[in-house]
């Protein structure tokens, strides 16, 4: 289920999204970040009731697997954190495991998006969705640096499985829709009332006129 989309003007939306894209590799742009905060819905007060996932973990030495439970509980809305300074110096923390099966992607999911961050590895978005839990999880990546985690992010089609594990388990989302979108989107980091993970990277390889999203949904 994709989001649905807010347009906001230029005149009321000042923020640039990050880039997450880098640049040298190709002898092409450089990677670019917000320089101002970005206007993101408020903090709510309200909860709503969801399913919650369990996990289930293998007694071997094999990756733990995770189901859905039918557990309910009243979880608030993940707030999302303001967007970093580009270079901003954040620690180095990693918070679990970003896999792509389908683009051969195994990767450290590091916590924060800025340049410092994104360097190390895949980021997740301070405030959005942890792995697992209600709400959209936001993970920025490399396209054309570093060990660019997300250059063939636009390969990727419906029903295709990202996997981030954490250590409450390991958990399967599947590819709803790809989209591109202008550097100011700053939507794509709403929280939903859902299970969902947002992938997002600079677009086209190389530049960074534009963004790759891709939505998913936790796998049931």
């Amino acid at each position: 289920m994709t989001p649905m989309r807010r347009r906001t003007s230029a005149l009321s939306l000042t923020v640039v999204l990050l880039a997450a894209c880098g640049g040298g590799g190709d002898g092409t742009a450089a990677d670019t970040v917000v320089t101002s905060p970005p206007t993101t819905r408020a903090p709510s007060t309200s909860t709503t009731s969801t399913t919650v996932p369990a996990t289930t973990t293998s007694t071997t030495t094999a990756p733990t697997t995770t189901t859905i439970a039918a557990t309910t509980t009243s979880e608030a809305l993940p707030v999302p954190a303001a967007p970093p300074a580009p270079r901003a110096k954040e620690p180095i923390v990693q918070i679990g495991t970003l896999e792509i099966p389908s683009l051969d992607v195994s990767r450290p999911l590091m916590e924060g998006v800025s340049l410092t961050v994104l360097d190390a590895g895949p980021g997740h978005w301070p405030g959005t969705a942890m792995p697992g839990h209600v709400g959209n999880v936001v993970i920025g990546g490399h396209r054309t640096s570093h060990d660019k985690p997300f250059r063939n992010v636009d390969r990727l089609v419906v029903g295709d499985e990202v996997i981030l594990s954490s250590d409450e388990g390991r958990f399967v989302y599947k590819v709803t829709s790809t989209e591109v979108v202008t550097p100011d989107a700053i939507w794509i980091i709403d929280q939903t009332d859902a299970f969902t993970a947002t992938l997002f990277a600079c677009h086209p390889v190389g530049s960074t006129r534009e963004r790759i999203v891709i939505h998913l949904e936790l796998a049931v």
